[in-house]
């Protein structure tokens, strides 16, 4: 198993429900229980908007603790030929295309918030090219990522968020926000998947979690392969299921985008959106519905699957 380097993520902010997947699949049910918290989410979404404070309930954790919890794959003792080989970062495999949904980059700054009385909370503004999003660390350090123009543009115009922070580090690497995927995402023994397959807009918070499922997705189609299915159908079913999470995805952007602003920059990847939603429709178009059906970590024909639930429901009564 090969580690390639990564860039560094300054803070992940996970859902109840995302923490509750990771835990069942990594059986370790206490997963970030003592990580910091947060139960508030300030939104000042659209020109103008005032701010407003809803409920929110989520752990926010550094890539190095996620890393550390979720350390558990053992080093092979010697070299060896798999049979099927797993992309999770670049380079991509070889002749695989990625496709980008848009052109917007974000920065990352560490900052201090000027009232720790914020610290359970995460704030949200859009600003006319741009928005930015506070996450707060109470165990570690508070981020700010901004989207769009450059971070310091974005605070000249900011009422909610610049008022609340000082300054500490500066900025880090400048990266990409914008969703993109990769097609095809697996061929004959290989398959893509995390980074090396696609990424979400940070807007979702849903990054994740989405590659925890796609694991999990992974693992069991490698492993029907390997039972003996039908390995064109199999990976076919891998497509879909990975361009359906995208498509679902660029449609949650979408939203975010409509209501954010109306300005150029706001246009511009709004219409990069919309060109990616047609681009999963045709792809899905093209594959027809899905053959297999996930259960307890194991593929089964969706026949099967259905036949299974229905024994189990007549049983109930």
């Amino acid at each position: 198993m090969e580690r390639p380097a990564r860039a560094r993520v300054p803070a992940i902010m996970l859902s109840d429900r995302a923490v509750a997947l990771m835990r069942d699949v990594f059986g370790q049910p206490t997963l970030f229980s003592g990580e910091s918290r947060i139960d508030r989410r300030v939104v000042a979404w659209g020109k103008d908007a005032d701010p407003i404070t809803v409920a929110h309930s989520a752990v926010v954790v550094s890539d190095r603790v996620l890393l550390k919890s979720l350390a558990s794959a053992i080093e092979p003792d010697a070299p060896v030929s798999p049979d099927f080989v797993i992309y999770t970062s670049k380079p991509l495999p070889p002749g695989a295309e990625e496709h980008r949904f848009g052109t917007r980059k974000a920065i990352a700054a560490e900052v201090a918030l000027k009232d720790r009385g914020d610290s359970s909370s995460c704030w949200i503004e859009s600003l006319h090219d741009g928005w930015l999003f506070l996450i707060p660390n109470a165990s570690e350090s508070t981020w700010l990522l901004g989207v769009g123009a450059p971070l310091e543009d974005l605070l000249a115009s900011s009422r909610v968020i610049a008022p609340r922070i000082d300054w500490l580090r500066g900025r880090s690497a400048e990266f990409p926000a914008a969703p993109r995927i990769i097609a095809p995402l697996c061929g004959d023994g290989w398959l893509a998947c995390g980074t090396a397959a696609m990424a979400f807009d940070p807007i979702c918070g849903d990054g994740t979690a989405q590659a925890v499922r796609e694991g999990v997705l992974a693992a069991a189609v490698i492993r029907a392969i390997a039972d003996g299915g039908d390995s064109a159908s199999l990976r076919a079913h891998y497509e879909g299921r990975l361009t359906i999470g995208m498509a679902r995805h660029l449609e949650l952007c979408a939203e975010f985008y409509r209501a954010g602003g109306s300005g150029p920059w706001w246009q511009k990847e709004l219409e990069a959106l919309t060109e990616g939603q047609r681009w999963c429709a045709a792809r899905l178009a093209a594959a027809g519905e899905p053959r297999y059906q996930l259960r307890d970590f194991v593929l089964e024909p969706r026949v099967a699957a259905t036949e299974a639930r229905g024994t189990v429901y007549n049983r109930g009564k």
